[in-house]
């Protein structure tokens, strides 16, 4: 049922949506998206080229567009496409830090884009973070100058804030605004924080390109990627013009456009009611979803709908082809029910490895279900693909080290090794500047502590010690958030675990939450080894896909629930407190101000309500699994 697409994968042209503000695309991936903003970039440097004079860019820093970049960088190089003739202007910076320090624009644009093609030096405007105070108002004058004196700006390239802003043009900035220094919204610092290593370190102003700088661009496409980003976007192509969502100004532009991948496009109408389209397949992913969506419209289970229920909520067209009304209701609640899998999680006995991408993503994603699969003595495996390491205090780094220290000299075990690293730790957390990666002993000690939880919370759920495997995979070893390309030896070692377990089933996190996160970044190596394994004649195991901590999957989308008990959620939740350096505060906390077992245990139970109010068996809690049949995550 749930692997089933709602946007055709093969449309690589893309899907316009209809009944939106501004025209609205979307993609089968990410990447698909990306690649289809960079042609469009291209076409503008080819016209321009032919017309013998210079494109003018205006880019957006950010995860976002970094695909987008890194396609562009291709197309340079492979089949040569030219940046001499640009001249190119960068929305915003981050106002009063060094150039050089990580998290700057300037540093990060030139290291992941300008560096690689041929933009001379000279046409490459970023605006500057080291600015003078005294004369900031002059500054930014000028560089609006130099966009007129450039020409004007021929295509601009923008992502979305979920406030809605765009560049650092925050809720309520003018629409005739010019490049400006301003401050950063509350909740675009909460965002920034993980960047910044902790909010107190992210900058509270930026210096920003105007609303009426980047309007007046010729050519807009703003890009939105992952489903953190679906509700703004809704807002921005659905809803009215406001100076709460400055983005929505767009609406008004008379060449822009917005380019989404599936998740951003989520909350979408046309893609919550698909029926409203003119050509709707009623199959049963789609007559599920819509008898679902009728349920939460009128409050009733399934086995209390009604023909009328149906055509109050223009269903007259599924009630003509499948109905009557009794008749759908039966087969959806048939089909739900045998999602449940309330006797044995998998028959049999069966070899399974759960993937999981941080140390805690086992506990906190799929627990329960780890718990039953030992409680039913399958030999049941977890793999931690990355050490975790950047999401530690360095106060806890710190203390272990102490602690390490202390101990050696209470056994009289030799010392003078654990004084000197406890040293180097020391002093290198007193003078790190705020962002600064740590150094190579600090991330040995951070990732010991995430390995002695992992283990710990692991073995509170019944894995054996021995099941154990940790993976540290080489592209997430750079010591900050922003992470290596996926090259061929993570895939190796991934193929390799395969190889020598041979398991029957692995479980595998799906999130779309965030195309560049860990979560997906480690799908991608995880399903790319499946399809080696599979082009080389070898066996593969069945996949089921999970979602991490924030969100669940649609009723619609879900293949297999395990129903927990309130012994199994208890036992959860002790193994989620087995990871200490997560609990009570996190050093990356996102918006979500609840803890870790708290949001696992209200979307446990949350995803049981739902099937209650279907009128299906209650529970006290259910996660839930959908079979990867060869989709694109």
């Amino acid at each position: 049922m749930g692997s089933q697409e709602t946007i055709n994968e093969s449309q690589d042209a893309g899907l316009q949506l209809v009944n939106t503000k501004l025209p609205v695309v979307v993609y089968s991936t990410p990447k698909v998206a990306s690649v289809a903003v960079a042609q469009q970039i291209a076409d503008v440097l080819r016209a321009a080229s032919a017309a013998e004079k210079n494109a003018v860019l205006a880019l957006a820093p950010g995860s976002t567009p970094q695909q987008v970049y890194r396609e562009l960088i291709r197309m340079h190089k492979e089949e040569g496409l030219d940046f001499s003739h640009v001249s190119a202007f960068v929305s915003v910076e981050f106002y009063g830090i060094s150039r050089d320090q990580v998290q700057s624009v300037y540093r990060s644009l030139r290291e992941t884009f300008f560096n690689h093609v041929n933009i001379p030096d000279s046409q490459v405007n970023i605006l500057d973070s080291e600015a003078d105070g005294e004369t900031i108002e002059e500054y930014c004058e000028a560089f609006e100058q130099q966009i007129q004196d450039a020409g004007g700006i021929d295509f601009a390239l923008l992502g979305i804030g979920s406030n809605g802003h765009i560049a650092a043009n925050e809720p309520f900035s003018g629409v005739s605004s010019r490049t400006r220094l301003c401050v950063l919204d509350p909740i675009t610092r909460l965002r920034l924080a993980s960047d910044f290593i902790g909010e107190k370190n992210v900058p509270a102003q930026a210096l920003t390109m105007g609303m009426g700088t980047l309007l007046e661009s010729r050519q807009v496409v703003l890009m939105a990627l992952g489903e953190h980003k679906s509700r703004i976007v809704r807002d921005l192509a659905e809803g009215d013009i406001t100076n709460r969502i400055p983005a929505s100004a767009l609406q008004e532009h008379v060449n822009a456009m917005v380019c989404l991948d599936p998740a951003s496009a989520s909350e979408m109408q046309e893609v919550v009611m698909p029926w409203t389209s003119d050509s709707v397949q009623w199959d049963e992913t789609m007559i599920t979803r819509t008898m679902v969506w009728l349920c939460e419209q009128t409050g009733k289970a399934l086995s209390k709908l009604e023909d009328d229920d149906f055509r109050n909520h223009n269903l007259h067209q599924l009630l003509r082809l499948h109905g009557p009304s009794h008749v759908l209701a039966l087969k959806v609640f048939g089909w739900l029910q045998a999602t449940i899998h309330d006797g044995q999680v998998v028959e049999g006995q069966q070899k399974v490895i759960c993937f999981s991408p941080h140390p805690d993503d086992d506990v906190i994603s799929m627990g329960g279900t780890l718990i039953r699969l030992n409680e039913e003595g399958h030999e049941t495996h977890v793999a931690y693909m990355t050490s975790g390491n950047i999401a530690v205090f360095d106060h806890d780094a710190q203390r272990i080290a102490d602690l390490v220290t202390e101990y050696n000299h209470l056994f009289g075990i030799e010392n003078d090794k654990s004084i000197d690293v406890e040293r180097r730790v020391r002093e290198s957390l007193s003078t790190k500047e705020p962002g600064e990666p740590d150094i190579d002993a600090v991330l040995k000690i951070k990732g010991l502590i995430r390995w002695s939880e992992a283990k710990a919370g692991a073995i509170e759920v019944g894995c054996d010690e021995e099941n154990l495997h940790f993976l540290d995979l080489p592209f997430y070893r750079t010591g900050t958030i922003e992470k290596r390309p996926v090259g061929d030896v993570d895939k190796a070692i991934i193929v390799s675990l395969l190889q020598r377990i041979q398991p029957d089933i692995i479980y595998v996190a799906g999130d779309l939450s965030d195309p560049h996160g860990t979560h997906r970044v480690c799908a991608e190596v995880i399903l790319g080894a499946i399809h080696q394994m599979l082009n080389n004649g070898e066996a593969v195991p069945d996949v089921l896909l999970y979602r991490g901590a924030w969100h669940e999957y649609a009723i619609h989308e879900i293949d297999i629930t395990v129903p927990l008990s309130p012994a199994h959620l208890m036992k959860k939740r002790k193994a989620i407190f087995m990871h200490e350096s997560q609990k009570d505060e996190t050093l990356f906390p996102g918006s979500d101000p609840r803890e870790f077992w708290q949001r696992a245990e209200d979307r446990n139970k949350g995803t049981a309500k739902k099937f209650n109010d279907l009128g299906l068996p209650e529970f006290l809690a259910i996660e839930a699994f959908q079979r990867w049949t060869g989709q694109t995550l």
